[in-house]
Order: C-alpha cells, then structure tokens, then sequence
C-alpha cells in the first residue's frame, strides 16, 4: 500500500493514538477523529505488561513513560478473607531480564498524555476533536479533515460505531461482571496493601486488585452485577461483595476514593474488516474481560501490527486479510487465558483449597514460565 495514502482513526483512546504513532512510523498521513472536545481518559488505572511495553519502547515513548508508570516486584495472588499469600510471579528487574522489557502499573491518564504529545507533535498526525462519527462514512470523514482517506480503522472501543455499520461484526454483550474502580492515596492506604505488588485478592465468585500507580494505590473489585448500572457512574460495593474481604482489605475499600461502577462488556468473534476499507482493532474488534489484565496491551499490539501489515501491503484489503490471520489466533488465546482467570479467581468450595494448593506448590519461577507466550511476544512492524 503507498506510504502517502492517508489513514483515518476513528477514536483517540490507547488503541487510536497508539495506531497513529505506528503509521506514522511507516510515513502514512493520519487523522485521529475523536468526538469529545478533550482528550480526558477515563479510569485509573492499568497494568502493561512486557508485550505491551515492548511496542511503546519501539515507538519511542519508553523514556516518557518510564518517569510516570512504576515497575512492581511481583504480581501476587493471595486469599482475599485471609490475605495469606498463595503465589507470586517475579517482576521488577525479573521481567526486564526475562521478556526484555517492563511490567509496569501507569495510570491512564498519563499513558494517554505521553501517547497525545507525541502524536500533537508529529508531523504526519492530525487530531481532530469535538466531531461525532454516527454512521462513520468515508464522505463524512472526508469533510472533517480535508482528505479521503484509503483506509478508516476503528479504534473506537467495545460501544464502538464504526462495528455498528460493519457487515459481519460481533455482537457487543454483557460479561454478567462489573469492575468497581477506585484508588486510594498512598498515607491513607493500610498495610494490607503492598505498594511494590500487584495484588490479586482471590474470594468466592469475586476478586480484588490492587497496585501501585504514580501517587496511589488503584483498587478494582470484580464480582457479578448488573447491566443496568450507568458506565462510569458513583457506585457502592455492594454490602455482600464487601463481606467478602479480610477486614483490613474492607478497609482499604472504604477509605478509598467513591467507587465507580464499570459493566464489563465483551464483543463476540465476527469479522474484524469489510475486505475494503475499514477494519477494526482494539476493544472495539474484541473486547474482552479484565482477568488477564491484557485488554489495553492487545489494543497496543493490534494498533502496531496493523500498522506494520499495511505497510507491507500492496492493497488494505491485503493487509485486512493478513492481519486476521496474523492476530485470529493469539487474541482466542488471550481470551481462554482470561476465561481461566475468571474461574481460578473466582473458584469456592473444595475448588478454591485445590486451587491454593496446586498454586502454593509451584515456585515463581516456574510461574514465569507459564507467561512467556504472553509477556514475550515481540509485536510484528
């Protein structure tokens, strides 16, 4: 495909401005079309890890990132009523050694920050904001930035309106999980919290997480709720997910900042691309669920790939089709990793002991080792 046929970006989240600055790489003109008049992330925080980092490095943005993410030590599982430790996968220097690059904790905002400046000051990237995309057509896209664009990627998240138009697509659904989103400041947090792990607290059909961003600590519960709740919206935990925890974790819960409650909705497989023009990445190709903690770096990796596939294509429809091929599979993977999350996680009764057992009898080594298909893998561009 000819390096000077312009892209539209529809959507200025991670994914979007993540696929600007790697076409950008490979000399395509872009335009970001993002309907909110700022750029104003919305969340706490997220987890990048090394697969994730690798792509931010090679896009140059390591340096930027390194002064506002913190690396933990570990990730850690432990049991949520009686917080003894179960197992824990080295990370610190470990990571670095092992997959090459960070595992890091970063809050969004501040990701998105780095990710906007350097597209701000990029010569072939455009941002246009403030412009609504309802029915996404490639005249409307013409008419907000002066130019037709060749190829439209939609990188506009799991409600996304470009995959509302897109012939074949996955259906948006509800996981039947809410995420509980809140942080807490580091003098107000209790001892229950490490600030150098990442923190899984394990209980009966729900876990808690918390880590270490720049200035406090992020905390997420996940358990079963209801779809009705508004995204983004002052919510409770509700008072028998709360009973749940060790007193010292219900605590933390409760000194924290309001909780906000997230439906974690997921898109079924469909097709990615109409074969012509425009493609999908991102949550709004795949969404899935948080228990592999992968949702922002497989948007990362899709935005890089693609970006590199394009550039090596005679054709978009080429590049759609090598694509698919390329991350079909390790997006089904990702998926069954998180599904088995969710079930180790979430374990009761006889389920949970054998979980805590298996689990405490492996060294963090050999955890590792579990990880290396995930946190190794070196994006193609």
């Amino acid at each position: 495909m000819p390096h000077d046929l312009p892209v539209a970006i529809a959507g200025a989240g991670i994914a979007g401005l993540t696929a600007a600055l790697s076409l950008a790489r490979h000399g395509f003109q872009v335009d970001i079309v993002e309907q909110a008049t700022e750029l104003r992330e919305v969340g706490a925080g997220l987890q990048l890890s090394p697969n994730a980092t690798a792509v931010l490095e090679r896009l140059g943005l390591g340096h930027d990132l390194a002064r506002v993410w913190r690396e933990p030590d570990e990730i850690r599982l432990s049991d949520g009523a009686s917080l003894s430790r179960v197992a824990a996968v080295p990370a610190g220097a470990y990571a670095r050694q092992r997959w090459g690059h960070a595992y890091a904790a970063i809050h969004r905002a501040d990701l998105q920050q780095v990710l906007s400046a350097a597209v701000a000051v990029h010569p072939l990237c455009r941002l246009h904001l403030g412009h609504r995309l309802d029915g996404v057509t490639i005249s409307r896209l013409d008419a907000i930035t002066g130019r037709r664009p060749a190829v439209l990627i939609g990188a506009d998240g799991a409600r996304s309106a470009l995959r509302a138009v897109l012939p074949g697509a996955g259906a948006r659904h509800f996981s039947g999980h809410v995420a509980w989103r809140m942080t807490l400041p580091f003098d107000k947090a209790p001892d229950v919290l490490d600030p150098q792990a990442v923190t899984a607290f394990m209980a009966t059909r729900a876990h808690a997480v918390a880590y270490p961003l720049r200035d406090a600590f992020n905390l997420v519960v996940i358990g079963r709720g209801s779809a009705d709740l508004a995204a983004g919206s002052p919510q409770q935990v509700p008072a028998d997910l709360l009973a749940l925890w060790h007193p010292g974790l219900q605590a933390a819960i409760r000194q924290a900042t309001p909780a906000v409650a997230w439906p974690l909705f997921e898109v079924a497989d469909g097709a990615w691309d109409d074969g012509a023009q425009r493609v999908l990445i991102g949550d709004a190709a795949h969404a899935m669920t948080p228990f592999a903690a992968q949702g922002a770096a497989m948007a990362i990796e899709d935005a890089f790939e693609l970006a590199g596939f394009l550039a090596q294509s005679r054709a978009p429809a080429d590049a759609f089709a090598a694509y698919r091929r390329h991350r079909a599979g390790r997006i089904d993977k990702v998926r069954a990793r998180a599904a088995f999350n969710r079930f180790a996680y979430h374990a009761a009764g006889p389920l949970r002991l054998g979980r805590n057992l298996v689990l405490g009898l492996r060294r963090g080594e050999s955890l590792a080792a579990d990880f290396d298909w995930l946190y190794g893998y070196q994006a193609r561009g």
